[in-house]
């Protein structure tokens, strides 16, 4: 087994990697300058199990999503190349993965293209966390796929605050996060010995505009927890928060497993009416983007999860 990183996500696999008795491969990242760019392993590959670890996101240190998607991919075929038996990619987040069915005719799918030049290049498995739509990601891809849910690790981070909690309600700020706000209540519930309720906020979205003012669920002098996959521009974490503290929620915070934290969310969201927000570090600057929320952002590493699943792939498990 060999573990590279691509540089923009060096911090966060160097973690795993030592979790893994491994160290990160060298390699070499060329810039051209008309911004091209060549990459490739510096060390023998051959005949090896090989996890390339890159998280797609876009901005900061590395280039926009297709940027470093498209980095992924070249490494992916020169290590094929270069005779790596397997070639595993660990994307902790996966770009162009929201675009996964057509909602306006003419619509692209964008998470079956991925998938089509992730096999094109040889890629013979993907790693993942918490996936947008975990159905559409494991029918769009034909080689094997592992989507980790990052739930049990904020759940954790939670279980003693609704240990101490009146009551406890997850709530799901639109339609697609019902079934991970179900999973999340299960396992906090487990965590904190105590029930914990459900609630759901209304959103759609078209064209940018977000509308939706139906809520259901009772919050009233309750802990409520909103849980979803993802944060980028704010508004639908800072919609489902008002509305819970208008229904009367004792406190509200938030369980979101990527930090993107778009231009000026951070500083949206540290208006908004939220105790704390709770992200993992499969976006490696998020603390830089959500410097803004000071405190009350807090940051849980996927390192060990990750390793484990990278543990099991290498045994056959």
């Amino acid at each position: 087994m060999k573990v590279f990183a691509l540089n923009a996500s060096r911090s966060g696999a160097a973690a795993a990697a030592r979790r893994l008795g491994a160290g990160l491969g060298e390699h070499e990242e060329r810039e051209f300058e008309d911004g091209e760019f060549k990459v490739r392993p510096l060390e023998s590959v051959r005949g090896e199990r090989v996890f390339v670890w890159h998280s797609l996101y876009g901005g900061g240190e590395g280039g926009s999503a297709a940027d470093k998607l498209c980095r992924l991919l070249f490494f992916v075929g020169a290590l094929k190349d270069a005779g790596a038996a397997e070639a595993v990619c660990v994307a902790p987040y996966l770009a162009f993965a929201r675009k996964d069915r057509r909602t306006k005719p003419r619509d692209p799918v964008t998470t079956r293209y991925v998938a089509l030049l992730f096999e094109a290049v040889g890629c013979d498995a993907l790693v993942t966390v918490d996936v947008h739509n975990v159905a559409a990601f494991e029918n769009a891809f034909r080689c094997p796929t592992l989507n980790l849910e990052a739930g049990p690790l904020l759940a954790a981070h939670y279980a003693a605050d609704a240990r101490a909690a009146n009551r406890v309600v997850v709530l799901a700020p639109d339609a697609g996060a019902v079934k991970r706000a179900r999973a999340f209540a299960s396992v906090l519930q487990s965590e904190s010995a105590r029930p914990v309720e459900l609630a759901f906020a209304e959103k759609s979205r078209s064209e940018g505009r977000v509308s939706g003012e139906r809520f259901a669920g009772d919050v009233d002098g309750a802990l409520v927890i909103v849980v979803d996959d993802l944060v980028s521009g704010g508004t639908t974490l800072a919609r489902a928060a008002a509305a819970a503290k208008e229904r009367g929620a004792a406190a509200v915070h938030a369980a979101i497993t990527h930090g993107f934290f778009a231009t000026g969310a951070a500083e949206a969201l540290s208006r908004a009416e939220l105790g704390s927000i709770a992200v993992t570090d499969t976006i490696g600057d998020v603390h830089a983007r959500g410097a803004a929320l000071g405190d009350r952002l807090a940051v849980v590493e996927t390192a060990a999860l990750i390793a484990d699943a990278l543990r099991r792939l290498d045994v056959g498990r």
